[in-house]
């Protein structure tokens, strides 16, 4: 089968485990730049052309950069035009980057999420620090990544002065309680098929409250419950990806969802569980995918 990884390096830790996995297994792969694709939308023959020629492959996984979003998923949709597999449509990572629109889903779908508000007006700020359970709370820049614009505001007049100064920029925020009894750290599962592969517990460092591992946290393996395992599945499915990092914290009312990432990293997961999660996300396109056959073209 012919399988391209779509990535702006080659180099990363995901990127490589993929690239190897897919090897293993006798596939032919290829890195594909995405931003150094472009395309022919004609509607007889719709390409996909890098470095000078049309892309021919079975199966795409995309691992487009939440900076790159609108160009990247632009690409993966010209692969679903001509019925190419994709690991993630472009409609699902689409939908898991907007916070707001992500949170609004899983609560629809009766997901358990910390008690959220969003506003435009500075003007209503003690109310919506209200309906979110009062300080110390959690404000989020809707466009912030991997812990980026995260803040934790301890005092009401705090979080009254990081909103005014993200409003003031014209950032759209978001402010969540604080769920303490979480104490920094959470739980990042990694779902395949509708399916949990690997669990780990991250913790934040010594006074922080943010568990990524790029910011100094540290990761164990952990035997989640039957309804974390349920949270993360559904969460997935809400979002419509079939590969999918969920991120739970586990709260006084159970089991809450911080975030769902449709291109979650591989090397802290594979290294705290010793599972080959790069190997089943190729074992979940072989099942899938079928090689020199291409699906039905969806709608867009």
């Amino acid at each position: 089968m012919k399988i391209a990884i779509l990535s702006r390096n080659s180099k990363l830790y995901s990127t490589d485990r993929l690239k190897q996995a897919a090897k293993e297994r006798g596939h032919e792969v290829s890195i594909v730049d995405y931003l150094r694709c472009y395309m022919d939308i004609t509607s007889h023959r719709p390409q996909v052309i890098y470095q000078g020629g049309p892309l021919e492959v079975d199966a795409v996984i995309p691992r487009i950069g939440a900076s790159h979003t609108f160009y990247g998923t632009a690409v993966v949709r010209q692969f679903e035009v001509k019925g190419v597999f994709v690991a993630n449509e472009s409609q699902a990572i689409s939908r898991s980057r907007d916070k707001l629109r992500s949170l609004q889903l899983l609560a629809r779908d009766g997901i358990g999420l910390p008690v959220t508000g969003f506003a435009h007006s500075t003007k209503d700020i003690d109310g919506l620090i209200s309906l979110a359970g009062g300080s110390p709370l959690v404000i989020k820049l809707i466009e912030g990544t991997q812990g980026v614009g995260v803040i934790l505001a301890e005092t009401k007049k705090a979080a009254q002065a990081v909103i005014e100064a993200f409003r003031g920029l014209d950032a759209n925020i978001l402010v969540q309680e604080f769920i303490k009894e979480a104490g920094g750290a959470d739980l990042r599962c990694f779902v395949i098929g509708g399916r949990v592969v690997a669990a780990m517990k991250r913790q934040g460092p010594e006074g922080e409250f943010r568990s990524n591992l790029h910011r100094g946290g540290s990761a164990e393996k952990i035997k989640l419950t039957p309804e974390e395992r349920s949270t993360a599945v559904r969460s997935a499915k809400s979002m419509g990806l079939n590969i999918a990092g969920v991120d739970i914290l586990r709260s006084n009312h159970g089991a809450v969802v911080m975030e769902v990432n449709s291109s979650p990293g591989l090397e802290g997961i594979e290294q705290a569980t010793n599972v080959d999660v790069a190997g089943k996300i190729i074992d979940f396109i072989e099942k899938n995918a079928k090689p020199g056959k291409q699906r039905d073209k969806g709608k867009g």
